[in-house]
């Protein structure tokens, strides 16, 4: 399909693969169903995952920080955190674990999902450790298995390993163990590790190389039956926006595989396109605008493939990464016309709001985007607030009053 087929079809699918179908019944105390009673359904969180990293949360202070905290929190239910290796160990023991455990206990209490970027990674590696695999795997093990288990219920998904298909260009541990042993061999030890640390976790092979190199890691990855449960696709696009039909083929690519698919670093820029260009690298006008409406267009492709769970983008403010104009929110944290665009989909467009009227068997019928909800019940004999999950499938809700 081209760019305008995939647009037009995109509602549709949205539909069939975002949405489902829920029975509500109220009834009092004795089970008898209540007609005529007032249910006012609010859903209160997607299911899908939209996201961005939050590594800046506590560099800002007072004000900023009730700013940059409230409209990231108002907008997404999804954030990736800071673990690089060189970065989080800069010298041998000493571990930056309390900051973040710190953004990660924010990140609960705002009921937004976790997740830990990257515990194997041939760049940030630190200036202390080891070239020689053999002496840098026993670090890489403990590493790997001392964050995920420690981090266990704050933080239950992992990028596990970043971009080996290109690691073997590194002189370092992490890229002579990928160039002695292959990428699929370190990929697949690494996730068991974080596997052992932490069953219950969702763990990510992430990537930019969407190359044969990639595609044929992954299925040697399916056939060491290592414990790959999404895979991760980066989406930065410094030099240009990709074509529609391009985002909407890495998709079919990667589906293939049967696994969930998670774009964890989307970038679009809304000033001049390039790569580590000279500072300032200012927003424009223009740029704002094209950014908005490319953003939109985008993040409707990937929410209608149902082999897509998480969008993630990268990063929240301008003047992040290499200094770039590719924020939701400009460098003075005001709001882009992209961040309004994004609420107009995320919390308007794809999100569920009702009040119904039950009927004579008690009951009301919608339709309603997967996610969480809070309903609220009243009739005569009582009112009463629960929260409910909307799953795909048979959804049957049940409120008792009185």
């Amino acid at each position: 399909m081209n760019a305008q087929e995939l647009l037009a079809t995109a509602d549709s699918r949205i539909e069939k693969h975002r949405r489902a179908d829920v029975t509500l019944k109220v009834v009092d105390k004795q089970g008898k169903p209540l007609s005529g009673a007032q249910v006012e359904v609010e859903q209160t969180r997607h299911a899908f995952l939209f996201g961005c990293n939050i590594f800046p949360l506590f560099s800002y202070q007072g004000e900023q920080h009730d700013k940059y905290s409230k409209q990231f929190s108002a907008l997404l239910n999804y954030a990736t955190l800071a673990f690089y290796w060189g970065a989080y160990e800069p010298e041998r023991g000493r571990k930056g674990r309390d900051l973040q455990e710190r953004i990660a206990r924010w990140c609960k209490e705002h009921g937004i999902a976790t997740k830990g970027h990257p515990l194997v990674w041939h760049e940030v590696y630190p200036g202390w450790a080891p070239n020689d695999p053999d002496q840098a795997k026993p670090l890489l093990r403990e590493r790997v298995r001392e964050i995920v288990s420690q981090f266990a219920g704050l933080i239950d998904r992992w990028d596990v390993v970043n971009e080996a298909t290109v690691s073997e260009r590194f002189n370092n541990g992490v890229g002579n163990w990928v160039k002695r042993d292959g990428a699929g061999a370190v990929v697949a030890e690494c996730l068991a590790w974080a596997r052992e640390a932490n069953p219950r976790a969702i763990l990510l092979y992430n990537d930019y190389n969407l190359s044969p190199a990639f595609e044929q890691l992954v299925e040697e990855l399916i056939r060491r039956k290592a414990p790959l449960d999404a895979i991760g696709i980066q989406s930065h696009m410094h030099g240009g926006e990709w074509p529609l039909e391009r985002a909407w083929q890495v998709c079919e690519t990667y589906a293939r595989f049967g696994k969930p698919l998670h774009f964890t670093e989307t970038t679009v820029l809304s000033g001049e396109h390039g790569f580590m260009r000279p500072r300032p690298w200012p927003t424009t006008p223009e740029g704002e605008a094209r950014q908005a409406d490319y953003v939109e267009k985008f993040y409707t492709i990937l929410f209608s493939h149902p082999a897509v769970e998480a969008i993630t983008w990268w990063d929240f403010m301008d003047g992040g990464w290499q200094g770039a104009p590719a924020g939701l929110i400009r460098e003075d944290l005001s709001p882009k016309p992209v961040y309004h665009r994004l609420m107009r989909l995320i919390k308007g467009k794809w999100w569920t709001r009702e009040v119904l009227r039950t009927n004579a068997r008690g009951e009301v019928r919608l339709r309603g985007f997967l996610g969480d909800y809070r309903v609220v019940a009243s009739a005569t004999v009582g009112r009463r607030t629960q929260t409910f999950p909307l799953k795909r499938g048979k959804n049957e809700w049940v409120i008792r009053l009185g």
